[in-house]
């Protein structure tokens, strides 16, 4: 069965347009509440939520749809995504539900689900509640509608929880910290964790009003994280998105590092430390520099597709426990089920730590490649593959580029535009290398 509304990360879209209507998330809730009650009688779900003003409502409708199936519902409020990870395995629930749109605007919003075990739900579980929305509601009577109230202190289990994946010796006292909740989920949770470790802590984006989440501040406009840390004379900077599974962070020299140089740290702390690492699994977009630097130290890298989902599912099947991608998602499997900014912060905190030096030391003689990402086009039903001048000019490309450099082009899985991208230790090579395989992309 072919999947309608779930993507690769749970539903999302523009709130007011389906799916993203109070309406169909009534009747999305109702249907996971018939899945789940395949398997327990009695079901209780988690529901968290960020700072977007149109997660009252959908939280609202959610909550009716679980309680007319018959299962129970409890209520973080607002609560990063991995939080109700960690919360719904550590409660013994049935299922998390997070209602989010990560690092999209204000306007959109969406909702992902995890297992009981606290990780992604596979295909199969999104293709029967698909199934089940195709049938008709199965409303349960007043005897057995399901219930629901808040859960007291849901922020501060979750921070408790943060705090033990380093430890009890690891203190930030002497260390400044600027934290960027992204006006976002953790806009009350990251900075108390930072400070009970020990660090003096400085906020930005940290004053939600509903409309400003992402907006100028997070992970995907770090330029107010550079500007906070000069400012301040920070030690450190640590920029989440809006849902808090992704992380960038600063340096005292203003110097931002993106995912692929968090994970190298990550991978070359745990070696340090004699930990086994036999690999790391990366994306399609990590910079080839980091394959070449892990490799050097005895570490492979594997590629997956662009998603932290696929990350996961290769981590799974090689029963490895480090991956990630460039945009700062990042998964450490022996601290948490699923990606954590807070969680990865602090494990790259700890290896500078444990080094004694600085951030930009563990990644001496890691230089990322210079990347040119040229989008083109396309007309509907255009077969990209059978361009033979394409494929001349690829030849081409990875004849020049040699052991240096790396071609890669994939059609978008969002809008019909064909994304070329030529990655290389010379920026000119790798420029005309790709506008040249963009033109003939867009020649036809």
């Amino acid at each position: 069965m072919t999947r309608t509304y779930f993507g690769t990360d749970g539903i999302r879209g523009a709130v007011g347009r389906p799916p993203i209507t109070p309406d169909f998330m009534l009747l999305l809730g109702h249907a996971v509440g018939q899945v789940l009650r395949r398997s327990a009688q009695k079901a209780t779900v988690l529901i968290g939520k960020d700072t977007r003003i149109s997660g009252y409502m959908l939280e609202s409708s959610l909550e009716a749809g679980f309680a007319s199936a018959g299962v129970d519902v409890l209520l973080s409020g607002p609560l990063p995504t991995p939080g109700v990870a960690y919360l719904t395995r550590a409660l013994r629930l049935d299922l998390g539900v997070v209602i989010s749109a990560s690092h999209n605007p204000f306007g959109d919003n969406g909702v992902k689900f995890f297992s009981a075990r606290g990780e992604k739900l596979p295909d199969e579980w999104e293709i029967a509640v698909e199934a089940a929305l195709q049938q008709a509601p199965q409303w349960a009577d007043s005897a057995n509608l399901g219930k629901a109230r808040r859960l007291e202190d849901a922020s501060g289990r979750y921070i408790e929880f943060c705090k033990s994946t380093v430890p009890h010796s690891l203190s930030l006292r002497g260390v400044k910290v600027v934290v960027d909740g992204a006006n976002g989920a953790a806009y009350h949770v990251a900075p108390d964790v930072f400070h009970e470790l020990g660090a003096t802590v400085v906020k930005i984006g940290c004053s939600p009003d509903g409309t400003n989440i992402n907006a100028g501040f997070g992970a995907t406009s770090p330029a107010a994280l550079v500007a906070a840390v000069a400012e301040h004379r920070a030690d450190y900077g640590i920029a989440l998105d809006g849902d808090a599974d992704r992380l960038q962070m600063v340096d005292a020299q203003g110097r931002l590092f993106n995912g692929d140089e968090l994970l190298y740290v990550m991978a070359a702390d745990r070696l340090a430390q004699r930990q086994v690492v036999p690999g790391v699994v990366g994306t399609l977009m990590t910079n080839m520099a980091v394959e070449l630097a892990l490799k050097q130290i005895g570490i492979p890298l594997v590629r997956a597709k662009v998603g932290d989902r696929y990350v996961l599912e290769e981590l799974s099947a090689r029963g490895w426990q480090l991956g990630g991608e460039s945009s700062g998602h990042l998964l450490a499997l022996d601290r948490h089920t699923t990606g954590d900014g807070i969680v990865s912060a602090l494990q790259v905190m700890q290896a500078v730590r444990r080094n004694g030096g600085t951030l930009a030391g563990l990644l001496e003689g890691v230089t990322l490649f210079p990347q040119t990402m040229i989008n083109v086009r396309l007309p509907n039903g255009s077969k990209w593959q059978d361009n033979a001048a394409l494929s001349d000019a690829r030849t081409q490309a990875e004849r020049q580029l040699g052991a240096n450099g790396r071609v890669l082009i994939r059609a978008s899985g969002t809008e019909p535009v064909l994304r070329v991208m030529v990655e290389a230790k010379d920026g000119a090579l790798a420029r005309r290398c790709a506008e040249t395989m963009a033109a003939a992309a867009a020649a036809g």
